[in-house]
């Protein structure tokens, strides 16, 4: 099968590579590369015209090659944390409001046009990335007001309503928006299944019936204000929230040995976030970029088990907060190069306390009651080269310092510094085609979480916490190969190796607890393939049919048995194919997406090792604008009802010298969902 695929993959480049795939323009709304900013393709709104985008995020969706990330709010500190799409040049001043909700609250009338960067641009802060997206807003005065009630609808008459509403000004660099939501829906917690265990020998000896129960719901409000203060553009953004989750898991024995068991759960999480970003020309090639941020969180959480007249609880209360400070300077001597100096400090914390207790009885837990605190310091240079009109070179350098201290149940101060260059060559040496090469030392954050003691309740596993902790540091090589053809079709390569120290995964703990800890040095390598095809040859005109498929194999050393085997949920291949059409120059629309795989990879402990398992999705969605101004839309989620789970092998102790104590299979599925949206705007 791998020969297959290699065979197919090199027929498509072969193909690809051919005089009859050369790029060319499809009409008025084709992609113009920028002449005086190689690697530049901008995309005016005359290219979304037959999609009739409602928002910046329908905008970005259909950008020919062009994979959405949102980024990673969870790492500490504003570096390597954005998404790949900027607004006018520059990343959100936030971490909290993530970037596809600001795309959404932006109106596809408000862009004057999208480019799509590749391998950089002069005045672009490429954030570490080879590619980036850039939504350039209008100038003109525009007030909007947009209200979205919208509801999930599942087979049984459940409804999840989700609703909001916006307001926004923009009159030139000046804006103001302000916006509110609320929803409560269920998740693939809510479903019916089994569980079962078998002997070593695989005879049944125990058959239960699932029965999973799940509630979220979500407050949020934001604002924002741009002004022209002190020679610069001054934004200040504000977010306040609250999310809640409650699910429960009745476990019914049908068979074999067991009682019934009973577990319920409660989270409830409050936190907040102002941000605060400066611009300013300090002369016609320099300029000036100072960031504020501020966030703090509340969150607690208990969890009750009871079986047969026993129980055990498992309590959390925390909180957490972030003071980030961050500053940028850039020069451009000139169009072939391009300089970008600044430097950035980040407090962060965690204070919690976690209890467990087994009816009634406290049970000591390593690291229950522990305050965690980072001071944080990173300083950066890069400079870009363009010595041809067809190569960019990228080179930079951020060396990191922090000193991590727990205080509590146990004090411990760990200091660390890491230099972290990068090197990056995008060369173009034909029309349509491309190469990028990246060179990196990464180097991962530790999880405050991972330093505290936590459970995982509906299957009775509790986990301490472990303060001594390395980080991950890899240095990465990647090659990408990008075809461009037919105006809106992209084929492109991704290759990687990684050479990972100090891989983090789980080792056994005093007291026989399992934890998070280092384990030692891996490998990872990756191979992608991602296919964009526009339909219009094929006879379907305003059609995109688009194919992924992606290969990974890890390896290092199981702390507990010593032999090779794969990281901890390491998914070895992945896929996907969609495809969606406009008809009616937009006014009705139709698609779908097929997740091809099944593999998830597998989750190993000291006692167990357990083999994630998902069926493929498939939704569908069928959307009509009957005006301008409303938009219906109707999303078929999990389409196929697919059965989702885990194999557990769990031993009688360490699984390298004990014996298989039994298997256990457990299936869940979630029904069939509508998602029913209305949008209109005033």
């Amino acid at each position: 099968m791998t020969k297959a695929i290699w065979l197919a993959g090199a027929a498509v480049c072969a193909l690809l590579s051919s005089p009859a795939m050369a790029q060319t323009a499809t009409g008025a709304g084709a992609p113009v590369a920028d002449a005086a900013r190689q690697g530049v393709l901008v995309f005016e709104t005359a290219f979304f015209a037959d999609a009739r985008p409602d928002t910046a995020l329908d905008m970005i969706a259909r950008l020919p090659g062009f994979a959405f990330e949102s980024g990673d709010s969870g790492t500490r500190g504003l570096a390597g944390t954005a998404g790949n799409v900027l607004i006018d040049g520059r990343r959100p001043s936030t971490k909290s409001d993530n970037l596809d909700q600001i795309l959404r609250r932006i109106s596809a009338a408000g862009v004057a046009h999208v480019e799509l960067i590749r391998g950089g641009a002069p005045g672009i802060d490429m954030q570490g990335r080879s590619v980036v997206a850039n939504v350039i807003l209008i100038r003109t005065v525009t007030t909007e007001r947009v209200v979205e009630s919208n509801t999930y609808v599942y087979p049984d008459g459940h409804l999840g309503p989700v609703l909001s509403a916006r307001w926004s000004r923009r009159e030139g660099d000046d804006q103001i928006e302000g916006s509110i939501s609320g929803f409560s829906d269920r998740t693939d917690g809510t479903g019916d299944g089994f569980r079962r265990r078998y002997d070593p020998a695989g005879n049944l000896i125990q058959d239960a019936d699932l029965v999973l129960w799940d509630r979220i719901r979500n407050l949020r409000a934001t604002g924002a204000v741009q002004r022209r203060v002190g020679g610069g553009l001054l934004r200040v953004n504000g977010l306040l929230g609250w999310f809640g989750n409650e699910n429960s898991q009745d476990l019914l024995i049908r068979s074999g040995p067991g009682v019934d068991s009973f577990n319920d759960e409660e989270s409830n999480d409050v936190n907040g976030e102002l941000g605060v970003n400066w611009t300013r020309d300090l002369g016609p090639r320099t300029g000036l970029e100072l960031t504020g941020l501020q966030r703090y969180s509340a969150e607690d959480y208990t969890g009750v088990s009871e079986s047969s007249g026993d129980s055990s609880t498992f309590t959390a209360d925390s909180t957490s907060g972030e003071s980030i400070g961050r500053a940028i300077v850039r020069f451009r001597p000139n169009d072939r190069w391009s300089f970008e100096t600044g430097g950035e400090v980040a407090y962060n914390f965690l204070d919690s306390v976690t209890a467990y207790s087994e009816n009634g009885v406290p049970i000591p837990l390593p690291s229950s009651a522990v305050k965690v605190e980072e001071l944080r310091g990173e300083v950066f240079g890069q400079a870009t080269w363009r010595p041809a009109p067809t190569l960019t070179i990228e080179g930079g350098l951020r060396v990191e310092v922090s000193e991590i201290s727990q205080s509590g149940d146990s004090d411990l101060t760990k200091s660390f510094v890491y230099p972290k260059p990068r090197i990056q060559a995008t060369w173009t040496p034909w029309s349509g085609h491309q190469f990028r090469f990246r060179a990196e030392r990464e180097v991962g954050q530790l999880n405050f979480g991972d330093f505290i003691a936590s459970a995982d309740i509906d299957i009775g596993q509790v986990e301490g916490g472990n303060p001594d902790l390395e980080p991950e540091k890899s240095t990465v090589i990647e090659a990408i190969y990008e075809r461009r053809f037919w105006g809106e079709g992209v084929f492109d390569v991704t290759v990687s190796h990684a050479e990972i120290e100090d891989v983090v995964d789980v080792i056994p703990l005093t007291g026989g607890f399992d934890g998070v800890g280092n384990i030692g040095d891996g490998t990872a390598d990756f191979l992608q393939l991602r296919l964009t095809l526009p339909t219009d040859r094929l006879g379907i005109p305003n059609g995109r049919f688009q194919t992924r498929g992606s290969w990974s194999s890890t390896s290092v050393l199981d702390p507990v048995t010593g032999e090779e085997r794969r990281f901890q949920g390491n998914q070895a291949f992945g896929c996907g194919v969609s495809f969606n059409q406009d008809l009616a120059g937009g006014r009705w629309s139709y698609g779908f997406d097929h997740g091809c795989n099944v593999d998830k990879g597998r989750g190993f402990r000291v006692r167990e090792v357990r083999a994630f398992y998902e069926e493929p999705g498939v939704g569908a969605f069928v959307q009509w604008k009957p005006q301008g101004d409303l938009t219906v839309r109707v999303d078929l989620g999990n389409a196929t009802d697919r059965a989702q789970g885990y194999d557990r092998e769990i031993y009688t102790g360490p699984r390298d010298t004990a014996p298989l104590a039994f298997r256990e299979v457990r299936r869940t599925r979630m029904s069939p969902w509508l998602f029913v949206q209305i949008r209109k705007t005033f």
